[in-house]
């Protein structure tokens, strides 16, 4: 039976829970928890009829869910072989964002997904996450997601779309399929691609689009320029001696960025590498990688696009620097050509075509290919440009050429100016969804799209390695797959009409026999299928791809006012997370912004229009206006502005709504100059960086040196750890729990954050409650900016509990609910605690977090998606870090139980992509915490205290120019 007639199939369930709704429908409100297909219908008048249709459509999509939410579920009498209750079992699967797949490993408990963790196994991974793979678990707990078939926003039933699908098919036979489009995100799905070429072969006239809002476009297209053909490039940033960072994303978000950070890291520490490398940047805005850099250089995009022509004349023709260029480029370019083998240039999405191009070419000029970059076939299943494709089909829509179009998991509505005009002049228009979004609003019929949870697929990573997606849960709103639509659009694929599964196993039948294709779903990982790098020659002789004449020098701001530079919000990326609790309070990195997605101005630009954070101006950019509130980022070169969309949808969850602007529609003026005129209003901003402040010198607090001063004195940073003291109560257990954290290594991701908020079940709290310091993470990211704020030197520094031995905070506590146990760690007593807050006030860290309201019980998500390992605290209840304690505990239970040694890795230890944070038994000399202590670059933070704490860190040592300076 196929997925859309399992829909029909589940009227029973509907008799089964006949006796049980009518008390149900006394309270409407409680009915749209209960019915999620009613949430959107309950402010409308609608019939009798129409609200039956509505339940009956939603116990259909139900299915195998049951007849209502968990108090009409009933426990199983004979547990699923393999479950033991209380212990967790893994399952490798993959996370996809814009076709890219990060291996993931999910942590069930008694049959539930509670917590996402790398896949070691994995190319891109490593073992590491992102906050986006840590966060999808909400994603698929959602109580926001679609949860029936809509037909013009009301219920309807299967039996209506196989019908409507039906009478389209026989519409299609007669013309070839002309007048079908399809519109899909970047595939990298072996299986999803094979079904989409079934179904345009089977109708000719078809055709396929894709959409990214936020994919590397130009990377593509300049590829193409360079090498005549679609390349991917595959860098190598372990293997690179000096790196040249342009508007880079290549640790923040390109393909492979999480196995990136780590290649990176690895040659940052100098007690941990034998020839540190040297990072230069150069962007508009401070990014990951700028904000680590040896040097960092402010540039506008259009004075960066003029640096990098310099550059490239100077490389591939030998020309002379204009006289106008600064004083740092030619120490640059001529320590690119002594590393001439071990140098590497990385540009970003923002960068046009050809200088991408240009960017390649350099590469190649400087002896790159096969040591710090290779070439390989495009991992996405069909490689197009993806703005003039969807551009086209704007123009075939509005002009009424497009009779049926079918969007899986895109929302161009939301994403594209024009896209939802056109989409009106389409007589057939069905959306494929996990959420309701702005696309499946304006669709004729609206679809629940399955999670990557329910269904079998697969994608491939950023260098080709493939990956089985197997389901994690039976479906928990009833909904489809993409392959169970293209089927009843088609026609069944062989005998009978196959699943998810039917269709990704046969994909993969003549690689893969029954022995591989467990092995491949254990690891999570295909075998031998990465591709093979290319010996594509450039197009080009490497002269001819240089500029052929500079542009003329821009005066420091341009005279018609700032450029509009247009990036995706760092968590929200392009609106598809706005409904995620996690990511809308996770502090964004270079400016520690949550729930809101202001202007982001250069402080030159504030000072010359008088404006401070939260003050509201009016933007005109290419013939459109709209009001936003400006938020100065220090760093941020002079001329140029820049919007960050992905916020302020329109059809979304409870937890997006009315959450920050929608700036899509400034996107087509990306490049042009702008006016900004401040309004008189003031905009309440809600950011993190100004709370938890420390009583000391930045210097202290996040300490750097430079290379040649730790070459001089490697300890030259490591001051004092103790002072004098009155007594000494060392705990006296035979472990003793601590950890170091690398700043050499921390770009400031925020994968920490979000995998102990994971882990820990730390609760979300909502803008207000932000504004008023009040937000719950136990681990943050302290931002320090050292030098003038145009052009600052960057520092981070996480900060979590210290464990101190010698804790102030338990001395002053008179309900003994913080204490010390045997093993160094300082523990909460939940029970004890009163709230007095005595605790918090004495903490010279600030890393306490109290409950002051009922943080937990409000938060949008069921109970089932917690940790059963961990105590939800309540109101006017302390809290803070552990050290993940529940994980120590069971690796001391394995201990007892068979003699395992205690291994413990900490959620924010096994998320970090950059191994920043090591974690261990200090007892133990040979374990890797007590390794990294004894580093001369080993220092207390805030040793005044004379807290002994636990935790420590390693200085962060930059490694710059000496041509160039400090």
């Amino acid at each position: 039976m196929d997925e859309i007639a399992g829909m029909d199939a589940a009227r029973s369930v509907a008799d089964a829970c006949r006796g049980r709704w009518h008390r149900l429908l006394d309270d409407p409100a409680h009915l749209t928890g209960h019915v999620p297909a009613l949430d959107g219908a309950a402010g409308h008048r609608l019939g009798r009829r129409q609200v039956m249709q509505a339940v009956a459509a939603s116990l259909m999509l139900d299915g195998l869910a049951g007849c209502g939410q968990g108090e009409s579920l009933f426990p199983a009498v004979r547990a699923p072989a393999g479950i033991v209750p209380g212990r967790p079992d893994h399952y490798a699967s993959a996370h996809v964002l814009g076709g890219d797949a990060l291996g993931i490993v999910v942590r069930h408990t008694t049959g539930r997904p509670i917590k996402i963790e790398g896949n070691p196994h994995h190319p891109a991974s490593l073992g590491a996450t992102d906050p986006w793979a840590q966060a999808s678990l909400l994603d698929f707990y959602d109580p926001d997601r679609a949860a029936g078939l809509l037909y013009r926003g009301r219920p309807a039933g299967a039996a209506a779309l196989r019908a409507e699908l039906a009478a389209l098919r026989d519409r299609l036979r007669a013309r070839q399929g002309a007048g079908l489009r399809l519109v899909t995100g970047r595939v990298t799905s072996p299986t999803l691609g094979r079904l989409i070429d079934r179904a345009v072969a089977r109708w000719p006239g078809a055709r396929w689009h894709q959409w990214e809002p936020a994919w590397r476009t130009n990377a593509d297209a300049g590829a193409v320029r360079a090498y005549g053909r679609p390349v991917d490039l595959l860098p190598y940033p372990a293997r690179a001696d000096v790196i040249l960072a342009l508007d880079s994303d290549l640790i923040g978000s390109a393909p492979g960025h999480v196995r990136h950070a780590r290649d990176l890291a690895g040659r940052r520490n100098p007690t941990r590498t034998a020839r540190m490398s040297r990072l230069y940047a150069i962007e508009p805005t401070p990014t990951l990688i700028g904000a680590v850099a040896d040097h960092r250089f402010p540039a506008a995009p259009d004075a960066l696009r003029r640096l990098l022509g310099m550059i490239g004349a100077a490389i591939l023709q030998g020309a002379a620097l204009p006289s106008d260029a600064p004083h740092w480029l030619a120490p640059l370019i001529r320590d690119l050509q002594a590393h001439r083998g071990a140098a590497l240039l990385h540009a970003g999405p923002s960068l046009a075509p050809e200088d991408h191009a240009l960017v390649l070419a350099v590469n190649e000029a400087l002896g790159g290919r096969g040591r710090t970059f290779d070439l390989i076939d495009p991992t996405a299943y069909r490689n197009v440009d993806m703005a003039s494709d969807m551009a086209a089909l704007l123009d075939d829509m509005q002009a009424g050429r497009v009779e049926a179009l079918l969007v899986l998991d895109s929302n161009p509505a939301f994403t594209l100016p024009g896209f939802a005009d056109a989409m009106a002049r389409v007589d057939l228009s069905i959306a494929l969804a996990r959420a309701p979004d702005e696309t499946s609003a304006l669709a004729r019929w609206s679809v629940p799209l399955a999670h990557d949870f329910e269904c079998w697929g697969d994608a491939r990573a950023f260098d080709g390695t493939a990956t089985i997606m197997q389901p994690q849960a039976l479906p928990l709103f009833g909904a489809v797959s993409a392959p169970a639509i293209l089927d009843a659009l088609t026609g069944p694929e062989g005998a009978g009409s196959p699943g998810s599964y039917d269709a990704c196993r046969l994909t993969w039948r003549d690689r893969l026999d029954d022995a591989a294709w467990r092995d491949a779903l254990a690891l999570g990982v295909v075998g031998g299928t990465a591709h093979a790098p290319l010996d594509t020659p450039l197009r080009l002789p490497l002269r001819d791809l240089a500029p052929p004449a500079l542009p003329p020098p821009l005066p420091p701001a341009a005279p018609d006012g700032p450029r509009l530079a247009c990036r995706p919000d760092p968590h929200l990326w392009d609106g598809r997370f706005a409904n995620n609790p996690w990511l809308q309070e996770l502090p964004r990195p270079a400016t520690r912004l949550v729930w809101d997605n202001p202007l982001l101005i250069a402080p030159a630009t504030a000072r010359a229009l008088g404006l401070v954070n939260g003050a509201e101006v009016e933007i005109a950019a290419g013939g459109r206006t709209m009001r936003l509130p400006v938020w100065i980022v220090p760093g941020q070169a002079a001329g140029v502005v820049v919007a960050q969309f992905g916020a302020g949808r329109h059809v979304v969850g409870a937890v997006g709504r009315h959450a920050g602007y929608d700036t899509y529609p400034l996107r087509p003026a990306e490049g042009a100059a702008v006016t900004l005129r401040p309004t008189g209003r003031q905009v309440a901003i809600a950011s993190t960086d100004h709370h938890d402040v420390m009583d000391a010198a930045p210097g202290d607090i996040a300490r750097q040196g430079t290379l040649a001063e730790f070459l001089a004195r490697p300890d030259f940073l490591k001051g004092d750890a103790v002072g004098p003291e009155l007594y000494r109560l060392p705990p006296g257990g035979q472990t003793a729990w601590g950890m170091s954290i690398d700043l050499n290594a921390c770009i400031g991701c925020n994968a920490c954050v979000a995998a102990c908020g994971a882990e820990n079940n730390v609760p979300v709290v909502g803008k207000d409650a932000v504004l008023h310091q009040r937000e719950m993470h136990w681990l943050r990211i302290d931002h320090y900016f050292d030098g003038p704020e145009d052009a600052p030197d960057i520092r981070r520094q996480p900060v979590l509990c210290m464990q101190c031995e010698q804790a102030p905070c338990e001395i002053v506590c008179p309900f003994g609910a913080t204490m010390h146990d045997q093993e160094g760690l300082n523990v909460m007593v939940y029970n004890r605690c009163a709230g007095t807050r005595f605790c918090s006030n004495n903490c010279p860290y600030r890393v306490r977090r109290f409950n002051y309201g009922a943080y937990a019980a409000a938060e949008p998500r069921p109970a089932e998606s917690r940790n059963p390992d961990v105590t939800v605290r309540a109101r006017g209840v302390m809290e803070k870090c552990t050290f993940c304690i529940q994980r120590i505990a069971q690796a001391r239970i394995a201990h007892d139980i068979d003699g395992t040694p205690e291994q413990v890795t900490t959620a924010c230890q096994a998320a970090c992509p950059t191994r920043a944070f090591t974690f261990g038994d200090l007892n133990d000399p040979a374990s890797d915490v007590a390794r990294r202590k004894r580093s001369p670059l080993d220092y207390v933070l805030l040793p005044e205290h004379n807290t002994r704490p636990r935790v420590t860190y390693e200085a962060r040592i930059r490694n710059p120019n000496p041509e160039i300076g400090t």
